[in-house]
């Protein structure tokens, strides 16, 4: 089965918590602070994989989590890190965040690696807390947040040549021909529902060639299979323009060249732009010369190469695969990303102003602290040690917390909020 979108759900390792520990060692004022330092949680990372071809292993498992850090130790012993969750995927595949709907990144060469979410920092063990004042610390840092996201994995299929034509024009047949793809084949539309590639070969020189299914007039609304593969044809480099020029399903083949043609262009201008070649297919059907010729001036005119070919009968297209591949040659590669990095999508942004916030506000007859490093540093608090509630003190007021307070009318008892925890407030 054929899976070009899934969505996932991804969550990186939390980072291991800071050690609190002492030495037991004669001189050392309380034994010494030795805790050592977490290790960093997991990442999870997005590679792309050249043996992969769709996103089947993603339909059926939807959920992937990174592991967390290992805690640290005594004796300044570091936890170890966890290691990072790699999740392949074909080249070619756009990582979106489903939340912003922005596109994070965009994987186009094998190997190529993004970090959808990053592992959490590992805590610092309580022997980063001693101070000349404070000998003892009886707390350590809490390790980094994990992140977790909703995001969906998008497939574009990278192929040097496109075939594209409305169904039942011979498109299956002519990449059978030309190719080792074996594409299902019938007198019927939309006999082909999901796109086919193979590798054609052309004296020392081969390109990649995919048959595009699913275009019908209305495809860029949705009609049909459209929006579903035209898409697919975004990443070629040229495209192979199938017409039936016998007519046999009772059509005009200049008509049909218009409506795929208007297709493309009200999917994205740069889709209507690409170089095409016109198949003129089923010669061997044909009933009126004379309705060929003026359908060859018609394309020739519009400066089209028009190739006669019979697909079923194997006839004319070496040429056509000739001049492609000459052709090939001459176009300039395209950037290699239509998309740019919108936003950092770093969750953590320690470095951030904005992770360092504490937000202040009243609810009912509570008072509401709020804030991603708040909410670290809180972890970290040893309720039981004076130290610690001092050093979560220093930050609130160092954050303007405490001002914050006052300003918006807090009174000595009246109750605080973090998280879950309640407090009364006392000057």
């Amino acid at each position: 089965m054929f899976v070009d979108r899934a969505r996932v759900l991804i969550r990186s390792g939390k980072g291991g918590d800071g050690a609190v520990s002492f030495r037991r060692e004669k001189y050392v004022p309380d034994g010494g602070p030795d805790g050592g330092d977490g290790g960093k949680g997991g990442d999870v990372v997005l590679q792309a994989d050249i043996s992969l071809r769709t996103l089947m292993d993603f339909r059926y498992k939807t959920q992937y989590f990174a592991t967390a850090g290992e805690n640290g130790k005594k004796k300044k012993q570091f936890g170890k890190d966890a290691n990072d969750l790699i999740l392949k995927v074909p080249p070619g595949t756009i990582i979106i965040d489903e939340e912003t709907g922005l596109t994070m990144t965009d994987l186009i060469q094998d190997g190529d690696r993004y970090i959808a979410a990053k592992g959490g920092k590992g805590g610092k063990g309580n022997v980063h807390f001693k101070t000349s004042t404070r000998q003892a610390p009886n707390f350590a840092e809490a390790g980094g947040f994990a992140e977790e996201r909703w995001i969906i994995l998008e497939l574009k299929l990278i192929a040097d040549v496109g075939i594209i034509g409305f169904p039942n024009v011979g498109k299956s047949t002519l990449l059978s021909i030309v190719t080792s793809a074996k594409p299902k084949i019938g007198n019927y539309h939309f006999t082909t529902i999901k796109p086919n590639l193979g590798v054609v070969e052309v004296f020392d020189k081969s390109f990649v060639i995919a048959d595009i299914p699913g275009l019908i007039e209305g495809a860029h609304k949705g009609l049909g299979l459209g929006l579903s593969f035209l898409k697919h044809i975004e990443r070629t480099k040229m495209l192979i323009h199938v017409i039936d020029v016998s007519g046999s399903e009772g059509r005009d083949p200049v008509e049909d060249f218009e409506k795929i043609n208007d297709e493309l262009k009200s999917y994205t201008k740069r889709l209507g732009e690409k170089l095409q070649v016109v198949a003129a297919n089923k010669m061997d059907l044909l009933q009126s010369q004379d309705k060929f010729e003026d359908f060859k001036k018609y394309i020739e005119d519009k400066g089209y190469k028009l190739f006669p070919i019979s697909a079923a009968a194997n006839q004319g297209i070496n040429d056509m695969m000739k001049y492609i591949a000459s052709e090939l040659d001459n176009i300039e590669v395209e950037p290699e990303s239509q998309h740019e990095n919108i936003f950092d999508f770093d969750l953590h942004g320690q470095d951030d102003a904005e992770y360092k916030k504490v937000f202040v506000r009243k609810e009912n007859e509570s008072y509401i602290l709020e804030g991603k490093q708040l909410e670290k540093i809180f972890n970290s608090t040893n309720f039981n040690d004076l130290e610690s509630l001092r050093y979560l003190y220093n930050y609130l007021k160092s954050r303007g917390a405490i001002e914050k307070l006052l300003e918006i009318g807090i009174k000595e008892g009246d109750t605080v909020k973090i998280k879950n925890f309640e407090f009364e407030f006392y000057e």
